[in-house]
């Protein structure tokens, strides 16, 4: 399993397609070849870059998957800086003045590493888009927020720990994540790994792994009006398949011996063909469940399992080969 995995939250399963599903007519080869063209280029002076990068482009949403591409691929995640980050967060935990003061100053160091090295962390990644996209006469914000890893925010918003972006195109704003776009860790090595399911990403897809500080900044009404509630794991597969876990819920399951559980997911690409099954792991053996009454209704794919056994199982929803989901499930006698 990659490192790269999240943890998921999810309100409702009614989805605003506000994402890159209102540009499906767009051709994006000329944009992604523009920062094909120019892989390698310097950040010693942002407005030739952003210059190269758009100047031959007519469309806002071109220059910016042009920026966006040419950042995911160029730059790398800095794990050495992130955990020391991540220290001082949990250090000033309940200390925020302390916190700020300590962030202003190491912001300066990272953005002189950002410009040197091309390595970076979330904030390196956010203001660098955000600055490419000021060169391009484009709008753009950084923010901040919570990341439900596994190793943060897992039942409650506790630290905020990520930062990402919002773009306005054609008077709309979208969000993207370029540091998760552009790859991750396994064991502090950083692995190149490019998933565009970030790039424009459905608000309710977003928000299984994002919560901004500021909730308007989660793009739609009815997320803003649920609270928190700790839901599925998900990870970058989901992402890349496109896919919104629906039901159930929540992350733990309690149920009885015999009982029938129902799982659904919804499909963003409309084009889904994809297998989907349940599975749990036996040591690193996978094996998987029976599952039955599968259904495919287009907008929501679902199907039942009973479990027979009590005990407390690690499930995993699959589409394909990838896991998208998790939940932990705790099975009673009736």
């Amino acid at each position: 399993m990659k490192y790269s995995f999240l943890i998921g939250l999810f309100f409702i399963w009614k989805l605003s397609f506000g994402q890159i599903l209102d540009f499906h007519t767009v051709d994006f080869s000329k944009a992604d070849y523009m920062a094909k063209l120019n892989h390698g280029r310097s950040l010693d002076n942002l407005p030739l870059l952003a210059h190269r990068l758009t100047s031959n482009l007519t469309t806002d949403v071109e220059k910016f998957r042009a920026i966006y591409t040419w950042v995911c691929y160029n730059i790398q995640g800095d794990a050495a800086q992130d955990s020391k980050v991540s220290r001082k967060r949990k250090k000033f935990k309940n200390d925020s003045i302390s916190y700020l003061d300590w962030n202003d100053s190491f912001k300066k160091k990272a953005f002189k590493q950002l410009l040197k090295n091309k390595k970076t962390m979330c904030t390196g990644y956010a203001y660098l888009i955000k600055e490419l996209c000021f060169l391009a006469n484009i709008e753009c914000q950084i923010i901040n927020g919570y990341a439900r890893t596994a190793e943060a925010n897992i039942e409650e918003l506790d630290i905020a720990n990520h930062s990402w972006n919002a773009v306005k195109l054609n008077n709309k704003w979208y969000l993207c994540d370029a540091t998760w776009s552009s790859g991750y860790f396994i064991r502090d090595v950083f692995i190149k790994d490019f998933n565009e399911g970030y790039f424009l990403a459905d608000p309710v897809l977003f928000s299984l792994s994002h919560r901004p500080l500021d909730n308007q900044w989660l793009l739609n009404d009815d997320l803003t009006k649920n609270p928190f509630t700790p839901a599925p794991i998900v990870y970058g597969e989901t992402f890349k398949n496109q896919v919104v876990p629906v039901y159930p819920r929540e992350f733990h399951i309690s149920t009885k011996k015999g009982q029938e559980v129902t799982f659904s997911l919804h499909p963003l690409n409309p084009k889904f063909e994809d297998s989907i099954s349940l599975v749990h792991f036996v040591g690193v053996e996978q094996r998987p469940f029976s599952i039955y009454d599968i259904k495919n209704e287009g907008e929501k794919i679902s199907f039942k399992y009973t479990f027979k056994h009590k005990g407390t199982y690690d499930v995993h929803l699959k589409v394909g080969d990838d896991i998208v989901a998790t939940h932990t499930v705790q099975v009673d006698n009736k």
